[in-house]
């Protein structure tokens, strides 16, 4: 009961921050979440009339300027909220995440109870009327499926990786996304970028290695599984491109229903893949950890369904958050998070960070602010 209350508690959070994503939305954020999903970007006309009609009055000029500072302080208050959402649940999901994996060395059963969670966040959405259920048909769901492997393959790579290794270094090989993106899109797309964008590749490398060289915790499963996260992601990126740019898919498939129905499709492809590989051993395991007087039932639960809870939420908060700030904010903002994230986890965990680690990890986030920078600067 205890663990459905805090489960709740975390939703409405999400939801009041997700009460804004109705809105009309800049041209920029239609375009980062285009970028980042495949949809297709929607133009917005504002209705001014009333407004114009009010700074024509004598004193509506001056209504008009208190409300647009009144406005600005809000705006600014609300993107304030989206980016401590997505921090205070990212870095939740890590600990609560870490925790179980700690207790119970089942990371496919983890990860499918994790992806299966947020099941219980979006349908309530959909049959309250919250938000508009997707209308999707048979052939909607064959061109998703693709995509829904692809995102099945970020997630479960993650979690076995922060299930093998220190969450530090996981987030460490994670910083070298951009490198398995550039080389994915050269290969399947023929996509070629300026000199410069693949210069800030060579210290994410540099400092990747370092960091891999020097990691006091490090082991091959838990690189190799970070690794299997980037090359998903990257997948799922140039699958997006490929099979849903400019094209219509299904109703009321927005960018956050497009995760959701991926979430779903992602659950189901999860539940036979886990039996295959730990089967029910993970009951029995659970049994024995209650037993053996570490957690309780309760307690254990709790943590199960927080773990799933706020890595649903830390997604959909951050898409709330790339709607309301350009390109350049969102990459600031996503190094500080994997910065924060890293010494949460060493402080939380007392994982011990060798210098040279600490050297490596800071030259590898650095430079995946550089290829964030980079990449927006050919974009404009």
């Amino acid at each position: 009961m205890m663990a459905m209350k805090k489960f709740a508690l975390l939703a409405l959070a999400c939801q009041s921050a997700s009460a804004f994503a109705f809105t009309p939305r800049s041209n920029v954020a239609s375009g980062v979440a285009k970028q980042q999903f495949g949809v297709p970007a929607v133009s917005n006309t504002f209705k001014t009339s009333q407004s114009t009609a009010l700074a024509l009055s004598s004193t509506g000029g001056d209504a008009v300027a208190e409300e647009s500072a009144g406005s600005g302080l809000a705006e600014t208050l609300k993107v304030g909220s989206y980016f401590a959402l997505w921090y205070l649940f990212n870095i939740g999901y890590n600990i609560y995440n870490k925790q179980a994996l700690n207790a119970l060395d089942f990371p496919w059963t983890i990860a499918t109870i994790q992806m299966a969670t947020g099941i219980l966040y979006f349908v309530p959405l959909w049959l309250l009327g919250l938000r508009k259920a997707p209308k999707l048909s048979g052939d909607d769901l064959k061109t998703l499926f693709p995509i829904a492997l692809c995102h099945t393959g970020v997630h479960v790579g993650a979690v076995i990786a922060l299930g093998a290794g220190a969450v530090s270094f996981a987030h460490i090989v994670k910083a070298s996304e951009p490198v398995v993106t550039c080389a994915t899109n050269a290969l399947l797309m023929g996509e070629t970028l300026p000199a410069k964008v693949y210069a800030t590749l060579l210290p994410i490398i540099g400092g990747v290695a370092i960091a891999s060289m020097k990691e006091l915790s490090f082991t091959v499963l838990a690189l190799a599984s970070a690794m299997l996260s980037n090359v998903s992601s990257s997948l799922r990126g140039v699958l997006s491109k490929k099979t849903m740019s400019g094209k219509q898919i299904g109703e009321n498939l927005d960018a956050q229903n497009l995760y959701a129905v991926l979430t779903a499709m992602s659950t189901l492809i999860l539940i036979p893949m886990m039996l295959a590989i730990e089967g029910t051993g993970f009951v029995g395991a659970a049994k024995a950890v209650v037993e053996a007087g570490q957690f309780t039932s309760k307690s254990l639960s709790t943590l199960l369904l927080l773990g799933g809870a706020t890595y649903y939420l830390y997604n959909e908060v951050a898409f709330l958050a790339l709607g309301k700030v350009n390109p350049v904010t969102h990459a600031v903002g996503n190094t500080i998070k994997r910065v924060v994230i890293i010494v949460a986890s060493v402080v939380a965990f007392k994982t011990p960070m060798s210098t040279g680690s600490i050297i490596g990890s800071t030259i590898a986030i650095l430079g995946t602010l550089l290829y964030s920078l980079a990449m927006n600067s050919i974009k404009k």
